[in-house]
């Protein structure tokens, strides 16, 4: 079981420690919140850049928030690792610290929300 996060939002959050992976190069434990609200993954651009991975050129998505602010997102080519499971394809960048999990990545995991508790897990059938 993984503890929100109260520390960076109120009110506590589920975030998750994930990899990020280009060729080589990984980056371990990038924080992601966990947002089922969210169509699209989006990650912190700092770690893409500490991978020395470019953004696809010429390639940009306009993102709106539920403030009806509209921003450009740069996109890369990369794998991400949750739940020991990898997922290969494009994701946009954020300009933030910690980046953020979208139903492209959550609808193959089934994930258990403990509000009460303040904690999430993978929910694993047993036989």
């Amino acid at each position: 079981m993984t503890p929100y996060n109260a520390i960076d939002f109120e009110p506590p959050a589920p975030v998750a420690n994930v990899t990020l992976r280009y060729g080589k190069n990984e980056w371990l434990n990038v924080p992601m919140q966990i947002d089922l609200g969210a169509d699209i993954t989006l990650v912190p651009q700092a770690v893409v850049a500490k991978l020395n991975l470019q953004p696809i050129a010429n390639k940009q998505y306009e993102l709106q928030g539920f403030d009806g602010h509209a921003t450009l997102a740069e996109m890369v080519q990369l794998e991400l690792i949750f739940c020991q499971r990898t997922f290969r394809g494009q994701f946009l960048l954020i300009d933030q610290p910690w980046g953020i999990l979208g139903r492209n990545v959550l609808n193959a995991v089934p994930v258990v929300f403990d509000g009460p508790r303040l904690q999430w897990f993978e929910y694993t059938i047993t036989k």
